[in-house]
């Protein structure tokens, strides 16, 4: 994890004074451009880092950074530990703390808090390379208060309560297992056990959180990373996916493709519409996702969503075409 080695980085720099970029890079086990980089996001960070050029130069923390450190309070702790992602930060509501975390390393905080620290480290994953979808969604409103909640369970290892809304249902109270928190491309998943099966929530469809004090029923140590995409690959391949040619006004695409598994082809015709090729969970969420379009959306194929779709449409006429 990048917040990790850039911890690491201002340690070394804080115990040994100043480092050439090659034994930075040594200590770390990465490139001399890694280092650099990581070099230049400190900086931008706030953190006072310095190079010496010459024989003997090398990076250096300036003289009064000792002097600034008056130890980590909780929320800053945790933001130092997902400081490798803004956008993380935000999702997970710890983005007014990232300012200040970083002008305070972890070696600030009591030898049991750092123990505490690294079990937090692998229950966050930023936007890992394996995403369940394929497009960029719009950044999503997660109530900061709710988010805290489902952190406390996470980091405490106890089980939750969540009041969760899922796609076209009725929201229900369902008691789960924490594992983990993955952010991807601005949008929360919260990774659990339902019953020992594996379940992920997304955060903005969470109404209400509450930690419970029942330990959660989870294994001490956890890849988040491969967990994440294990449960992507389930997520694409699972379920009677279905495949859809759509036409569609413009100004509906993105709610159009922002409901799909993926787009696997795309045109304009000669009206100035979009003809899409997209993919569906299954053959209810397609209809669902056409049907909210209205006329803006017209599915062309399969037939039989077309039939459906008409049907639907017929029922709603009768009813509200009959006098009253």
């Amino acid at each position: 994890m990048r917040a990790d080695r850039l911890v690491s980085l201002v340690l070394l720099l804080r115990r040994h004074g100043r480092l050439s970029a090659a034994t930075l890079s040594r200590e770390l086990e990465v490139s001399t451009r890694t280092v650099l980089r990581d070099i230049e996001a400190l900086s931008a960070a706030g953190v006072p880092v310095y190079a010496e050029r010459g024989r003997h130069g090398g990076f250096a923390l300036s003289p009064g950074f000792r002097a600034e450190l008056t130890g980590l309070n909780h929320d800053e702790a945790l933001a130092l530990l997902v400081a490798g992602s803004r956008r993380g930060a935000q999702a997970f509501g710890l983005g007014s703390a990232l300012a200040s975390a970083m002008l305070k390393v972890v070696d600030a905080l009591p030898e049991s808090h750092r123990d505490a620290a690294a079990d937090v480290a692998e229950r966050l994953l930023i936007d890992p390379e394996t995403d369940l979808l394929s497009r960029r969604p719009a950044v999503e409103e997660v109530s900061d208060a709710i988010v805290a909640e489902i952190r406390r369970a996470v980091f405490a290892g106890h089980r939750l309560r969540i009041h969760y809304a899922a796609v076209d249902q009725t929201p229900k109270w369902r008691t789960v297992d924490p594992i983990g928190l993955v952010t991807v491309r601005d949008r929360g998943y919260l990774l659990a056990t339902r019953s020992g099966a594996d379940r992920t929530y997304r955060l903005s469809r969470v109404l209400a959180a509450e930690e419970l004090t029942e330990p959660a029923q989870r294994p001490d140590r956890v890849d988040l990373d491969r967990a994440w995409q294990e449960r992507g690959a389930r997520f694409r391949t699972g379920g009677d996916q279905v495949t859809v040619l759509v036409r569609v006004d413009p100004a509906r695409r993105e709610e159009l493709v922002d409901t799909a598994l993926a787009v696997l082809a795309e045109e304009a015709d000669e009206e100035g519409r979009l003809r899409l090729e997209v993919t569906f969970q299954d053959p209810r969420h397609a209809e669902w996702a056409l049907w909210r379009l209205a006329t803006d959306a017209e599915a062309l194929a399969p037939q039989w969503l077309r039939a459906s779709l008409r049907d639907r449409a017929a029922a709603i006429a009768t009813r509200y075409g009959a006098s009253s």
